[in-house]
């Protein structure tokens, strides 16, 4: 089964709910959405969680907003349901017991009463005498009788799948080929756990041929595990979907994979998990144009394009099956891009949440800020994620009494002294008192003219007027901040920075 009979493929994102949502597993995610939107099919959503021991509830919520926040929108899964449902595995146990059942009865599948203390001497001994490590198949020819006294007994029991003892395996996978296996380099997998849950290699084959799902995207690291699930799905006698084994995405070092959790190299944080890049401030758009062109290439020349553009052109085919890097700069440069595309009401609207968080004041109070109205357009350009605002906004919600003037020098104009930064600062609030109308371009004119009446540069009249409003070195355009600010509070502020330098100046005197 390659495609659907009206060319359609269906293609299935099926996360193990053991954690928070990776950015390997988001790219996987990513184009799945993008074959099937491709292709006119379906993007189906199943969660497999039959791996009880490692489960977090909390990560199922955790995947579908990962995959909502990128709007990878699913056609099928446990909260849209859909023609197969349900679309979670531990719901469906009676299904991988039946299934297992009839490999049973086809002989190609055992029940195996061997204990975890029998399983672990077994191996051990397998490592004194420098041995491959691995089931040796006790229980695969077992008599009736021997069945049926380790029945009798109540002994329990996993289920194995019984691979061929010779000949070879034969798998394709559409990037790398066709691709053959010696049987006897296999093992006899369990395929049904002792507590009746399935394991992945029975779940995943049965779900995919009940769901019809015509094309398998899994990471390289699943390569290993093609030809015992070949001969699975050739014991039931059906058609193996299209595997396409993606690439491994390495950290910036390009020197090992990428980790599940933060990792610093060469003395920078790289982040790793989906939930992560949110909370840095990552612009969904920006994230799908940078993870669309990991491992397949939109264009060799333009790197910015659309949702729609990426689906038109999109290929299985040319996915290039060699591990490449992260550019995590390439990140940063598209979502600069992507911020600046915003209008500024957007662009408001999309910091309030960082902002509330990192200035601790409530979002609603945010929303309603004019500040903010005047102050967001003119840092659109100096940021290159949501978090950075902060950084640049914070003096404006602050107090007067709390700007920090503990460095006066940071109000000291070039090539000035304290006595003429005061100065400076005098003849600011002087213009600031009756400009009208209280707004930046008026502002800035009457700065201008009173710059080229003191006969000083502009930047050394302006250089204490900063400081004095921020407390800064860095901070948002002059006049917009004044006007943002009000007369009174930046009267009160410049008022707060003469102090702190006629305070210097006796010092020094």
């Amino acid at each position: 089964m390659t495609m659907l009979d009206n060319g359609a493929a269906r293609v299935r994102f099926a996360p193990s709910p053991t954690g928070h949502l990776h950015l390997g597993g988001l790219r996987t995610a990513l184009f799945d959405w993008l074959w099937a939107r491709k292709t006119g099919g379906k993007f189906i959503l199943r969660i497999e969680d039959t791996d009880r021991k490692r489960y977090e509830p909390e990560s199922v919520a955790s995947l579908m907003r990962g995959l909502a926040w990128l709007g990878l929108n699913w056609d099928e899964g446990p909260d849209v349901g859909g023609p197969h449902a349900p679309y979670v595995q531990s719901e469906r146990q009676k299904v991988y017991k039946d299934h297992a059942q009839d490999l049973i009865d086809r002989g190609r599948a055992y029940r195996c009463y061997c204990s975890p203390e029998r399983l672990e001497t077994m191996r051990q001994e397998q490592r004194r005498q420098r041995i491959r490590t691995g089931y040796d198949r006790r229980c695969r020819d077992l008599s009736a009788d021997e069945k049926a006294a380790r029945e009798a007994e109540g002994q329990p029991w996993v289920v194995r799948f019984a691979v061929p003892e010779d000949g070879v395996t034969v798998f394709t996978d559409l990037l790398r080929g066709e691709v053959q296996v010696d049987n006897r380099q296999l093992q006899d997998e369990v395929i049904l756990k002792a507590d009746g849950l399935p394991t992945y290699h029975l779940a995943a084959m049965v779900d995919d041929h009940l769901m019809q799902i015509t094309h398998v995207l899994r990471g390289e690291e699943w390569l290993a595990t093609a030809p015992l699930h070949r001969l699975i799905v050739d014991a039931f006698g059906w058609d193996m979907p299209v595997l396409v084994h993606l690439p491994v995405i390495l950290d910036p070092s390009g020197k090992g994979k990428m980790s599940k959790r933060k990792k610093t190299v060469a003395g920078k944080e790289y982040l790793a998990l989906v939930h992560e890049f949110q909370d840095a401030g990552y612009l969904p758009d920006a994230m799908f144009n940078f993870l669309t062109n990991v491992g397949w290439n939109y264009d060799p020349v333009e790197e910015v394009f659309s949702r729609e553009e990426a689906i038109e052109r999109f290929q299985l085919e040319e996915i290039n099956p060699s591990a490449a890097a992260l550019p995590y700069e390439k990140l940063d440069w598209l979502n600069s891009l992507y911020i600046r595309a915003l209008k500024p009401e957007a662009l408001k609207s999309a910091l309030i949440p960082f902002l509330s968080r990192q200035l601790a004041l409530p979002e609603a109070e945010l929303a309603g800020d004019l500040r903010l109205d005047i102050l967001v357009p003119v840092i659109q350009e100096r940021i290159k994620r949501l978090d950075e605002a902060a950084d640049w906004l914070d003096w404006a919600f602050q107090d007067a009494e709390e700007i920090d003037y503990n460095e006066p020098k940071l109000l000291i104009g070039r090539k000035m002294d304290a006595g003429g930064s005061i100065e400076m600062l005098q003849a600011g609030a002087s213009l600031l008192k009756s400009v009208e109308p209280f707004a930046a371009e008026p502002i800035q004119r009457a700065f201008r003219e009173r710059a080229d009446e003191l006969e000083v540069k502009a930047g050394s009249f302006f250089g204490p007027i900063r400081g004095a409003i921020s407390g800064k070195k860095v901070s948002p355009p002059l006049f917009e901040s004044i006007e943002a600010l009000g007369r009174e509070e930046t009267l009160r502020r410049i008022g707060r920075a003469k102090l702190a330098l006629e305070r210097l100046e006796a010092e020094e005197g």
